[in-house]
């Protein structure tokens, strides 16, 4: 696949603000890869991101999914145009995890001028897949 993001020459610098005193501040998540046709983001599985039984938590999951995906969306459309707004995610939760980090890898399934589809694989520091999330933004005209 070519390269999708909007600014071809897009680097996690470029984007890494957006996330500054929001959810994803809090619980930690953090953009670490930009390639052609993918964005990837870690989170920490702690206290800020455990449900009671010490496991992370699958909201905590679903966060990470909707992050990664909204803004992978936002780095296709521009912005001085149009916004992105998510409409629906689902998750399966296949694994548990207590502690570490795990990785988000966000790919397109589908992005047309006006729906954009992402799927996101969560990992463990193992590479096994933990969640699996389908997020569809909506893209409008500002």
């Amino acid at each position: 696949m070519s390269n999708i993001w909007f600014d071809p020459n897009t680097r996690l610098e470029d984007f890494a603000h957006w996330g500054k005193n929001t959810l994803g501040d809090h619980l930690g998540m953090q953009f670490t890869n930009i390639g052609d046709d993918f964005l990837e983001a870690t989170m920490p599985v702690d206290h800020r991101t455990h449900q009671p039984y010490g496991l992370l938590h699958g909201g905590a999951s679903v966060a990470l999914a909707e992050t990664i995906g909204s803004v992978a969306s936002a780095l296709v459309i521009n912005h001085a145009t149009h916004m992105s707004l998510g409409v629906e995610i689902n998750a399966n939760h296949l694994r548990s995890v207590r502690s570490g980090i795990v990785t988000a890898k966000c790919t397109p399934i589908h992005i047309g001028s006006t729906i954009h589809v992402w799927n996101i694989l969560i990992s463990d520091a193992q590479q096994r897949p933990v969640c699996i999330s389908r997020l569809t933004v909506m893209i409008r005209k500002r």
